[in-house]
């Protein structure tokens, strides 16, 4: 019996070395080129379109490397194709979706036996795709598979794919991108830290180049040590680069990118590494880093730059909805979850510069929900206040062009007449806490510091609070435009308490003695997209109340108050006058701002202005009336007016008598009546309740807040 069982086994070994030298053989001489018909005739099938090995099929066998025991013993069989087409849909306008030069694989034996087909890696030489897409959504990279049967007996485990130089055109209708794309290998790999170390010169170079040449390099932050010590990136290695040419939505695209040399298909947990550095149109972008599970685009994981004209044209690009700013220029991590129809995306810890302010903070974009949602907090350290002038279309002609707006300033028109971008307001919500720590200003505006929390939804921007610390005082309002009507609606309030005269005027050498303050309120409400739309159409009240200042022509020249410098050099000379109580009432209709009450009462006379401003046309039509206190040293001249516009006012002298002296008494005929509006404004300075000049006035006068009617509605 075991005589007979060794017979058995002999033979069964010995069939079996037969059939492996006989596989072995078959697949080294068999003319393979004669399955050339029916491969093409069965994968056209598979894939729905005409597919075709046009050139030699050939097989080889040889030992597979790294492979030890039986398996490293046993060659493997190595296939090449050469001259593949892929055949496109009629309606494409290039004849095939593919065309290679060659594809190389190796099939791994042993799991045949259980009907897996195991392919390590599969190589295409000399790539040529083209990708298209229409508007209706038709592409040419989606194939029409037949419908299954069933569960198939064998399984193909595909787990890598390597390229070789190659080319591919993309033209998609829908996102509008005509691009080409060359694939280069690098020929010696090159490591995640010269990559590094490149771009970061590389983008900071650019970075100072758009944003100014005093502007300082940026500063490093948390995330460029973190992936300088980052083991698992170190270890990348770089093997390919892409260089792609072309348009996207009319600008023009340039990009230089480089990744890993081989695809990482089935291992989702191997990160891949890439490197990229754009221009689309005047927006610099690059990054390096890492992409896991790039088939399924799982993770992101890659230290970032931005810089341009404007933050408003990274719109088309990323469908975040920004504002208009000086050239800016960003660096930081930005982690990305790319899951389909729900990415997140977290930009942390960066650092930059918007003009010449500094900018730093996180966010994170989502696009979870019916919209997606951009949250996170802002700071600047040094803000220059010159650099929020394009939030509300301010700037030089020239600035504007530079930042791609279309719609010129009036020469004639001091208002900015660029409307805001609310067609871009409903593409995503928004919250985001804004803090400016220190704010650069010349002298004529002694803003402090600044904070507010925006927040946007269904199109409706809010400013609540927006807060200004100003000449040791502080302005709070809040802002609501809602940019889903049409023209859009918008409603202001404002508050200012406690503004020092001596640090709102500090070169005023008179003022620095003063205890005085500025106290004002205003409510508005107006339609229109743009500031000078809203400012032509608001309706409200505005109130200000001054004690205890000083005024002369010279410091209202140092504010830039020429108009009034004018009046003040007509009625008093240079001299420096001291004010008692400076009160306006002031009422807006339609875009028309009428006084009330607007009156100085000053230590040699009161001061009354009278008339209005039309913010429709932007006309001055006021006058002056001075009423002499007593029979002094000081004669008053006749009234004055104020006429022309706000770009060119026109200021001059009324012909007629002069004013008859004897005024004092006038002072409280002018003051009674209106001023019980302004008793809320009468708030002393903290520890001197007697500070105030015009708390005589205002003693027995209670709260009477202004009110706004309703967006678009004119008063009764």
């Amino acid at each position: 019996m075991m005589r007979r069982g060794r017979k058995i086994l002999a033979w069964v070994l010995g069939i079996l070395v037969l059939l492996i030298v006989a596989i072995v053989l078959f697949i080294a001489f068999f003319d393979w080129n004669r399955l050339k018909p029916t491969i093409n005739e069965k994968v056209s099938e598979a894939i729905g379109r005409p597919f075709a090995i046009n050139g030699d099929l050939s097989a080889q066998w040889s030992r597979e490397p790294g492979e030890g025991g039986l398996v490293g013993l046993i060659p493997w069989p190595h296939f090449t194709a050469r001259d593949i087409t892929v055949a496109n849909p009629d309606w494409a306008k290039d004849k095939h979706f593919a065309t290679l030069d060659s594809i190389q694989f190796r099939l791994s034996p042993f799991p045949l036996i259980a009907h897996r087909i195991v392919v390590p890696e599969i190589r295409l030489g000399q790539p040529h795709v083209a990708l298209q897409r229409q508007k209706n959504g038709d592409n040419t990279w989606t194939f029409k598979l037949p419908d299954s049967t069933g569960p198939s007996e064998w399984q193909l485990e595909l787990n890598a794919i390597a390229f070789d130089k190659g080319h591919i055109d993309l033209t998609d209708a829908m996102t509008q991108i005509a691009m080409g794309i060359d694939v280069t290998p690098l020929g010696k790999g090159i490591p995640f830290d010269q990559i590094m170390a490149e771009q970061e010169k590389d983008a900071r170079a650019q970075a100072k180049k758009i944003t100014g040449a005093s502007a300082k390099v940026l500063a490093k932050s948390d995330a460029d040590e973190n992936d300088r010590k980052d083991e698992t990136k170190k270890k990348q290695v770089y093997y390919f680069a892409w260089d792609a040419k072309g348009t996207y939505k009319k600008s023009t695209v340039s990009a230089k990118a480089r990744t890993g040399g081989v695809l990482a298909l089935r291992d989702a947990d191997r990160p891949f590494p890439v490197q990229a550095d754009a221009r689309f149109g005047d927006t610099h972008i690059a990054f390096v880093g890492t992409l896991t599970d790039p088939l399924n685009m799982g993770a992101l994981d890659v230290r970032l730059w931005f810089s341009g004209t404007s933050m408003s044209h990274l719109y088309d690009l990323t469908g975040v909805t920004l504002p208009d700013t000086p050239p800016f220029a960003t660096e930081g991590h930005l982690k990305a979850n790319l899951k389909k129809g729900a990415s997140v995306y977290t930009y942390e810890n960066f650092t930059g510069r918007v003009g010449g302010s500094d900018l730093g903070g996180s966010l994170v974009f989502d696009t979870h929900g019916q919209r997606p949602s951009l949250t996170g907090t802002l700071k600047s350290n040094q803000l220059l206040f010159s650099d929020l002038a394009p939030l509300v279309g301010g700037g030089s002609n020239e600035e504007k062009a530079e930042r791609g707006d279309v719609t010129r300033q009036p020469a004639d028109k001091v208002l900015p007449v660029e409307p805001f971008r609310t067609d871009r307001w409903n593409a995503m919500d928004a919250d985001v806490r804004f803090t400016g720590v220190k704010i650069v200003h010349g002298e004529r505006l002694p803003i402090d510091n600044l904070s507010t929390h925006l927040t946007m939804k269904d199109a409706v921007l809010t400013l609540d609070p927006l807060k200004f610390g100003v000449a040791g005082g502080t302005v709070g309002s809040n802002i609501r435009l809602d940019g889903s009507k049409t023209p859009m609606k918008g409603g202001f309030n404002l508050g200012a308490r406690h503004l020092k005269l001596k640090e709102l005027f500090p070169t005023f050498a008179p003022m620095q003695t003063s205890f005085g303050e500025l106290n004002g309120d205003a409510s508005l409400t107006a339609v229109g997209n743009s500031p000078a739309a809203l400012l032509g159409s608001a309706n409200g009240e505005v109130k200000l109340l001054i004690n205890d200042g000083a005024i002369s022509s010279s410091l209202l020249e140092l504010a830039g108050l020429n108009v009034g410098s004018y009046a003040v050099n007509k009625l008093f000379g240079d001299e420096v006058v001291k004010i008692n109580c400076m009160a306006a009432d002031l009422v807006t209709t339609n875009g028309v701002m009428e006084s009330k009450l607007f009156a100085f009462d000053t230590e040699k006379a009161l001061i009354n202005v009278n008339g209005d401003i039309d913010f429709r046309n932007e006309k001055l039509n006021l006058d002056i009336v001075p009423h002499t206190k007593g029979f002094r040293l000081f004669s008053l001249r006749s009234p004055l007016y104020v006429h022309g516009t706000l770009k060119n006012p026109s200021v001059g002298v009324h012909a007629g008598p002069l004013i008859l002296r004897g005024g004092g008494a006038v002072a409280l005929a002018v003051f009674a009546a209106p001023i019980a509006a302004l008793a809320p404004l009468a708030v002393p300075e903290s520890g001197k309740a007697d500070a105030t000049q015009c708390k005589p006035l205002l003693d027995d006068l209670r709260k009477n807040p202004p009110k706004a009617p309703p967006a678009g509605k004119s008063r009764g």
